[in-house]
Protein backbone atom coordinates (compact mmCIF):
# COMPACT_ATOMS: atom_id res chain seq x y z
CA UNK A 1 0.00 0.00 0.00
CA UNK A 2 1.07 3.30 -0.78
CA UNK A 3 2.59 5.18 1.92
CA UNK A 4 0.68 8.31 1.39
CA UNK A 5 -3.09 6.61 0.95
CA UNK A 6 -5.32 5.95 3.70
CA UNK A 7 -6.70 2.67 4.43
CA UNK A 8 -10.45 1.81 3.44
CA UNK A 9 -12.81 3.08 6.53
CA UNK A 10 -14.00 1.01 9.10
CA UNK A 11 -17.48 0.94 10.66
CA UNK A 12 -18.96 1.33 14.22
CA UNK A 13 -22.97 1.51 14.72
CA UNK A 14 -24.44 4.35 17.58
CA UNK A 15 -27.50 4.23 19.21
CA UNK A 16 -28.97 7.39 21.13
CA UNK A 17 -31.39 7.05 23.63
CA UNK A 18 -33.84 9.56 25.33
CA UNK A 19 -33.26 12.87 25.11
CA UNK A 20 -30.25 12.66 23.03
CA UNK A 21 -32.29 12.08 19.75
CA UNK A 22 -33.26 15.57 20.23
CA UNK A 23 -29.76 16.29 18.13
CA UNK A 24 -30.74 14.12 15.30
CA UNK A 25 -32.77 13.75 11.78
CA UNK A 26 -36.23 12.18 12.45
CA UNK A 27 -34.69 9.23 10.28
CA UNK A 28 -32.15 8.62 12.61
CA UNK A 29 -33.93 8.51 15.96
CA UNK A 30 -34.39 5.21 17.33
CA UNK A 31 -32.25 3.24 14.82
CA UNK A 32 -28.59 2.48 15.12
CA UNK A 33 -26.63 5.06 13.04
CA UNK A 34 -23.72 3.75 10.85
CA UNK A 35 -20.72 5.61 11.50
CA UNK A 36 -17.60 5.18 9.05
CA UNK A 37 -14.22 6.12 10.39
CA UNK A 38 -10.29 5.61 9.90
CA UNK A 39 -7.84 5.25 12.26
CA UNK A 40 -8.79 4.72 16.20
CA UNK A 41 -11.22 7.95 17.06
CA UNK A 42 -12.39 7.76 20.34
CA UNK A 43 -16.20 7.67 21.30
CA UNK A 44 -16.36 11.39 22.43
CA UNK A 45 -15.18 12.37 19.16
CA UNK A 46 -17.72 10.03 17.15
CA UNK A 47 -20.24 11.56 19.21
CA UNK A 48 -19.77 15.10 18.77
CA UNK A 49 -19.07 14.30 14.61
CA UNK A 50 -23.05 12.44 14.36
CA UNK A 51 -24.34 16.13 16.23
CA UNK A 52 -24.45 15.19 20.25
CA UNK A 53 -22.47 17.38 22.57
CA UNK A 54 -20.97 15.29 25.38
CA UNK A 55 -22.04 17.39 27.93
CA UNK A 56 -26.13 16.02 27.53
CA UNK A 57 -24.09 12.53 28.20
CA UNK A 58 -24.29 10.53 30.91
CA UNK A 59 -22.98 7.00 29.71
CA UNK A 60 -21.78 5.47 26.85
CA UNK A 61 -21.57 1.37 26.18
CA UNK A 62 -19.25 0.06 23.44
CA UNK A 63 -20.73 -4.04 22.84
CA UNK A 64 -22.94 -4.28 26.45
CA UNK A 65 -19.71 -2.95 28.56
CA UNK A 66 -19.47 0.57 30.09
CA UNK A 67 -17.07 2.76 28.24
CA UNK A 68 -15.48 6.33 29.09
CA UNK A 69 -15.17 9.10 26.23
CA UNK A 70 -11.74 8.19 25.36
CA UNK A 71 -12.18 4.78 24.53
CA UNK A 72 -10.94 4.15 20.87
CA UNK A 73 -13.81 3.29 18.38
CA UNK A 74 -12.72 -0.62 16.68
CA UNK A 75 -14.37 -1.76 13.85
CA UNK A 76 -17.28 -3.28 13.96
CA UNK A 77 -18.11 -1.63 17.31
CA UNK A 78 -21.97 -1.37 18.38
CA UNK A 79 -22.06 1.78 20.81
CA UNK A 80 -24.94 3.02 23.02
CA UNK A 81 -25.25 6.50 24.54
CA UNK A 82 -27.41 7.23 27.25
CA UNK A 83 -28.56 10.69 28.62
CA UNK A 84 -29.23 11.28 32.31
CA UNK A 85 -32.60 10.58 31.79
CA UNK A 86 -32.24 7.12 30.28
CA UNK A 87 -31.88 3.86 32.47
CA UNK A 88 -28.66 2.52 32.06
CA UNK A 89 -27.95 -0.43 30.77
CA UNK A 90 -26.47 -2.55 33.19
CA UNK A 91 -25.64 -2.19 36.91
CA UNK A 92 -22.21 -1.23 36.62
CA UNK A 93 -22.77 2.09 34.69
CA UNK A 94 -19.54 4.15 34.16
CA UNK A 95 -21.46 7.83 34.96
CA UNK A 96 -19.23 10.35 32.41
CA UNK A 97 -21.41 13.37 33.36
CA UNK A 98 -20.03 15.34 36.49
CA UNK A 99 -23.04 17.00 38.51
CA UNK A 100 -22.81 21.09 38.15
CA UNK A 101 -20.89 22.07 41.57
CA UNK A 102 -23.55 24.68 41.96
CA UNK A 103 -27.29 26.30 40.23
CA UNK A 104 -25.41 29.44 38.52
CA UNK A 105 -25.89 29.69 35.10
CA UNK A 106 -24.75 31.88 32.11
CA UNK A 107 -27.02 32.10 29.51
CA UNK A 108 -26.34 32.59 25.56
CA UNK A 109 -27.06 36.04 23.34
CA UNK A 110 -30.41 34.04 22.33
CA UNK A 111 -31.60 33.76 25.72
CA UNK A 112 -32.09 36.74 27.11
CA UNK A 113 -35.42 36.45 27.86
CA UNK A 114 -34.95 32.55 29.78
CA UNK A 115 -32.45 34.91 32.13
CA UNK A 116 -34.35 37.38 33.04
CA UNK A 117 -37.05 34.45 34.05
CA UNK A 118 -34.19 32.68 35.92
CA UNK A 119 -33.45 35.55 37.53
CA UNK A 120 -36.79 36.28 38.48
CA UNK A 121 -36.81 32.73 40.21
CA UNK A 122 -33.81 33.44 42.11
CA UNK A 123 -31.14 32.28 40.51
CA UNK A 124 -28.08 33.70 39.47
CA UNK A 125 -27.59 34.21 35.77
CA UNK A 126 -25.45 35.63 33.40
CA UNK A 127 -26.46 37.02 30.42
CA UNK A 128 -24.78 39.62 28.37
CA UNK A 129 -25.40 40.12 24.64
CA UNK A 130 -21.24 40.86 23.28
CA UNK A 131 -20.28 37.69 24.72
CA UNK A 132 -18.86 35.59 22.78
CA UNK A 133 -18.69 31.37 22.29
CA UNK A 134 -15.20 31.73 23.67
CA UNK A 135 -16.22 34.20 26.57
CA UNK A 136 -19.52 31.63 27.49
CA UNK A 137 -16.83 28.98 27.78
CA UNK A 138 -14.48 30.85 30.11
CA UNK A 139 -16.74 32.36 32.19
CA UNK A 140 -18.45 28.92 32.79
CA UNK A 141 -14.99 27.22 33.49
CA UNK A 142 -13.74 30.11 35.60
CA UNK A 143 -17.00 31.03 37.98
CA UNK A 144 -18.41 27.10 37.55
CA UNK A 145 -21.81 28.26 36.00
CA UNK A 146 -23.44 26.08 33.46
CA UNK A 147 -24.03 26.99 30.21
CA UNK A 148 -27.57 27.40 28.60
CA UNK A 149 -27.41 27.91 24.53
CA UNK A 150 -29.01 27.33 21.75
CA UNK A 151 -25.93 26.64 19.89
CA UNK A 152 -24.93 23.19 19.85
CA UNK A 153 -21.13 24.02 18.36
CA UNK A 154 -20.71 25.82 21.63
CA UNK A 155 -21.53 22.60 24.18
CA UNK A 156 -18.95 20.84 21.86
CA UNK A 157 -16.30 22.71 23.11
CA UNK A 158 -13.40 20.28 24.74
CA UNK A 159 -13.24 22.38 27.73
CA UNK A 160 -16.81 22.76 28.77
CA UNK A 161 -17.56 20.20 31.41
CA UNK A 162 -21.44 21.65 32.23
CA UNK A 163 -24.07 22.49 29.75
CA UNK A 164 -27.40 22.40 27.92
CA UNK A 165 -28.77 22.66 24.68
CA UNK A 166 -32.46 24.62 25.72
CA UNK A 167 -34.83 22.96 23.07
CA UNK A 168 -37.85 24.84 22.89
CA UNK A 169 -37.90 28.89 21.52
CA UNK A 170 -40.39 29.45 23.41
CA UNK A 171 -39.65 31.77 26.72
CA UNK A 172 -42.08 30.20 28.78
CA UNK A 173 -41.60 27.11 27.98
CA UNK A 174 -37.46 27.15 27.85
CA UNK A 175 -38.00 27.93 31.80
CA UNK A 176 -40.25 25.11 32.24
CA UNK A 177 -37.38 23.40 29.96
CA UNK A 178 -34.88 24.57 32.53
CA UNK A 179 -36.15 23.99 35.77
CA UNK A 180 -37.41 20.13 35.01
CA UNK A 181 -33.48 19.59 33.55
CA UNK A 182 -31.54 20.45 37.41
CA UNK A 183 -34.45 20.20 39.64
CA UNK A 184 -34.57 23.76 40.10
CA UNK A 185 -38.32 23.84 41.69
CA UNK A 186 -36.81 23.09 45.25
CA UNK A 187 -34.39 26.13 45.47
CA UNK A 188 -36.40 28.46 44.38
CA UNK A 189 -36.66 32.02 45.76
CA UNK A 190 -38.85 33.97 43.75
CA UNK A 191 -38.59 38.07 43.78
CA UNK A 192 -35.26 38.18 45.41
CA UNK A 193 -32.96 38.88 42.34
CA UNK A 194 -32.83 41.87 40.14
CA UNK A 195 -34.27 40.21 36.60
CA UNK A 196 -31.79 43.50 34.73
CA UNK A 197 -28.39 42.93 36.02
CA UNK A 198 -29.10 39.51 38.37
CA UNK A 199 -27.67 41.47 41.27
CA UNK A 200 -29.47 40.43 44.77
CA UNK A 201 -32.12 42.70 46.32
CA UNK A 202 -32.34 44.10 49.13
CA UNK A 203 -34.91 45.94 51.46
CA UNK A 204 -35.09 49.77 50.89
CA UNK A 205 -36.77 52.19 53.29
CA UNK A 206 -39.60 53.86 52.01
CA UNK A 207 -38.07 57.43 52.88
CA UNK A 208 -34.58 57.37 51.87
CA UNK A 209 -36.51 56.27 48.29
CA UNK A 210 -39.15 58.26 48.33
CA UNK A 211 -38.23 60.31 45.36
CA UNK A 212 -37.82 57.61 43.37
CA UNK A 213 -41.71 56.36 44.08
CA UNK A 214 -44.21 57.59 41.81
CA UNK A 215 -46.48 59.64 43.45
CA UNK A 216 -49.62 57.06 43.22
CA UNK A 217 -47.46 54.36 44.51
CA UNK A 218 -46.09 56.19 47.64
CA UNK A 219 -48.95 56.95 48.96
CA UNK A 220 -50.71 53.35 49.15
CA UNK A 221 -47.18 50.97 49.51
CA UNK A 222 -44.91 50.87 52.22
CA UNK A 223 -42.29 48.08 50.94
CA UNK A 224 -39.73 48.44 48.52
CA UNK A 225 -36.98 46.49 47.36
CA UNK A 226 -33.56 47.99 45.79
CA UNK A 227 -30.81 46.31 43.53
CA UNK A 228 -27.48 47.47 44.89
CA UNK A 229 -25.69 46.67 41.88
CA UNK A 230 -27.88 49.24 39.36
CA UNK A 231 -29.83 51.03 42.14
CA UNK A 232 -33.50 50.16 40.22
CA UNK A 233 -36.38 50.03 42.69
CA UNK A 234 -38.64 47.12 43.21
CA UNK A 235 -42.49 47.26 44.59
CA UNK A 236 -45.43 44.88 43.83
CA UNK A 237 -47.20 46.72 41.44
CA UNK A 238 -50.08 46.14 38.77
CA UNK A 239 -47.48 43.34 36.96
CA UNK A 240 -47.04 41.66 39.98
CA UNK A 241 -50.13 39.33 39.28
CA UNK A 242 -48.36 39.00 35.94
CA UNK A 243 -45.30 37.84 37.29
CA UNK A 244 -46.90 35.91 39.83
CA UNK A 245 -48.31 33.81 36.82
CA UNK A 246 -44.93 33.75 35.38
CA UNK A 247 -43.08 31.86 38.37
CA UNK A 248 -45.96 29.53 39.11
CA UNK A 249 -45.94 28.76 34.97
CA UNK A 250 -41.80 27.68 35.57
CA UNK A 251 -42.44 25.99 38.67
CA UNK A 252 -45.07 23.99 37.66
CA UNK A 253 -44.71 20.22 38.09
CA UNK A 254 -44.85 18.48 34.30
CA UNK A 255 -48.02 16.55 33.42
Amino acid sequence: MHANRWPEPFGASFLFRGSLSDFLSPEERGRPIPYAFRGTPSVKDAIEALGVPHVEVDAVFVNGKSARFDHPLRDGDRVCVCPLDAPSESGRTLHLHVPPPGLSFVADVHLRRLARTLRLLGFDTLHCADLTDTDIVRVSREERRIVLTRDRQVLKHGELAHGYWVRSTDPETQAREVVRRFGLAAHARPFTRCIVCNGLLRRAEKDAVRERIPQRTALWLNEYRECPDCRRLYWWGTHGARLQGLVESALRPPP
